[in-house]
């Protein structure tokens, strides 16, 4: 089956730390972008990071810049989101995306309208609350 998995997410209060992992399954990273989106309630989906295949480039959003880290190992098939410096403003649903042909600022700007991104995972819910 193929698909994409989230793990990691949970509650932490402001200042503290989380990692989000991108699990796929059934195919191969190798030769996708992969991305971190997330969702709040009542607020549109944004893009907060997103990686090329080789890892050699990557995308943050400016309100994450300096504190969100994006990583992946292919050997593991797996994609990585170090959150640090959390606040909750950061409060969303996370869900990690494969693409095969944007650049990483065009799929987390999602400046293609147009295009439907491969696979999507279910989503890990993050809560930063005291």
């Amino acid at each position: 089956q193929v698909q994409l998995v989230e793990s990691g997410g949970g509650l932490v209060q402001p200042g503290g730390s989380l990692r989000l992992s991108c699990a796929a399954s059934g195919f191969s990273l190798d030769s996708y972008a992969i991305g971190w989106f997330r969702q709040a309630p009542g607020k549109e989906r944004e893009g907060v990071s997103c990686i090329s295949y080789s890892g050699g480039s990557t995308y943050y959003a400016d309100s994450v810049k300096g504190r969100f880290t994006i990583s992946r190992d292919n050997a593991k098939n797996t994609v990585y989101l170090q959150m640090n410096s959390l606040k909750p403003e950061d409060t969303a649903v996370y869900y990690c995306v494969a693409d095969e042909i944007l650049g990483v600022q065009t799929m987390c700007e999602m400046s293609a309208p147009k295009h439907e991104y491969d696979y999507w995972g279910q989503g890990t819910q993050v809560t930063v609350s005291s």
